[in-house]
């Protein structure tokens, strides 16, 4: 019996600290799970000219993806808390592997609409890792390991399109569906191998599981709190990045869509907050850390007020440098959220953390509507006001004295 399979899962019991193998692995698979939801999106010039696909139904495919994903947080993801993680970590983890595979063998686009729907659906794999890393760590360390696992998370995102944009361009687009899923099947070897068992905290049907989501919401401001602050930080977040690429576009840059996807190379800073913000709210609190976070926020929005005064290319630098501070504050404040929330009710982590992201999902939504009508009302500096609005206003609702149930 390996190290990591030696570890039992007692509630009570006294936490050892883990190994950091077991840690890689949560934060490998929780990377190259959420890494799925992305693969397609530099691909679908390439891709719908491949299969004769019109622009209004290869456009679908990132939708349908998103839309699985939302729907698997609410839907699938309460389900650790019923049965072993483990379990469905390896049950999703072999049919994203097989949706990634039948979306590179795709030959027309009904069925990688469908191959598509399935990839988000199963990506929630991520928001079952999350959690159980949160179980498996001490108490004392939790924010630490729930903040390395989010490291990977977040890697994934960043470095997801960068990676099939240079593999489609080298190799094919279904080469980087077939890499892909061999690399979450690989996963999925390595999880049954080395995943400790997770013991159910309820004996909830599905029906009654589902509904105790709202008892749950009821119950606990903490958690209220903790989503809506989340939710009104990516407002913001998702207003900027949804209209980047039109402003960059624009007068005084003139810059095509590279230059906005460069930009992305900023969530690095993200995934660096990540443990820190962790070991900070290990430290010092994670209510201080929330507060920090949304602050940064605030004033790296605020800032790029200034840019119109600047020549184009301290415009750039300001952007840039705006850029990493926010996300910096956001992932660090989503860190801090999560430690917060799964200490509410450890037997009711996974519907915990499903209400905790379908808050900030819908801030995503909001942000990137909202955002869109902003910039053609009043333009760019519209977008920083509602950027730099919506995180003071997170601010606030993080500055209200916690309420514990």
């Amino acid at each position: 019996m390996s190290v990591i399979q030696s570890i039992h899962i007692n509630p009570v019991a006294e936490k050892h600290d883990l190994p950091t193998s077991l840690i890689l692995l949560l934060a490998t698979g929780a990377g190259l799970s959420v890494a799925s939801l992305y693969y397609s999106q530099p691909m679908l010039g390439v891709l719908g000219a491949d299969i004769h696909a019109s622009d209004r139904m290869i456009g679908l495919v990132p939708t349908l993806t998103q839309l699985g994903y939302a729907f698997g947080i609410m839907l699938l993801a309460p389900l650790g808390d019923r049965y072993d993680r483990r379990s469905i970590i390896l049950i999703k983890a072999a049919l994203l592997s097989l949706a990634l595979l039948f979306s590179g063998l795709a030959p027309n686009i009904s069925l990688l609409l469908a191959a598509s729907l399935m990839i988000g659906l199963m990506a929630t794999m991520a928001q079952d890792i999350v959690p159980a890393a949160a179980t498996l760590a001490p108490d004392a360390q939790r924010g630490k390991i729930v903040g390395t696992v989010m490291t990977g998370l977040l890697l994934g995102i960043l470095l997801s399109r960068v990676v099939s944009g240079l593999g489609a361009a080298q190799f094919g687009w279904r080469m980087v569906y077939i890499v892909a899923a061999i690399s979450v099947a690989m996963i999925a070897v390595v999880a049954w191998r080395g995943l400790p068992r997770f013991k159910p905290t309820t004996q909830l049907g599905y029906g009654a599981l589902l509904g105790s989501m709202v008892e749950l919401w009821r119950r606990h401001p903490t958690l209220r709190q903790a989503a809506l602050a989340q939710g009104l930080l990516a407002v913001g977040f998702s207003a900027f990045w949804s209209t980047l690429a039109v402003m960059l576009h624009a007068e005084p840059f003139h810059l095509g869509s590279a230059a906005a996807g460069a930009f992305g190379l900023a969530g690095a800073a993200g995934a660096m907050a990540a443990p820190l913000a962790g070991r900070l709210s290990d430290r010092s609190g994670p209510e201080l850390v929330t507060r920090l976070g949304a602050g940064l926020a605030a004033i790296s929005f605020a800032v790029m007020w200034l840019a119109p005064l600047m020549p184009p290319h301290l415009q750039l630098a300001l952007i840039v440098a705006s850029t990493i501070g926010f996300d910096f504050g956001v992932q660090a404040t989503l860190v801090a959220h999560q430690t917060l929330v799964f200490g509410i009710d450890p037997g009711s982590r996974s519907r915990l953390n499903a209400l905790l992201f379908t808050g900030m999902f819908i801030g995503m939504a909001s942000g990137a509507a909202l955002g869109s009508l902003v910039l053609a009302q009043w333009g760019w500096p519209g977008v920083v006001t509602l950027a730099t609005l919506s995180s003071l206003a997170a601010l606030a609702v993080r500055m209200r004295k916690d309420r514990h149930a």
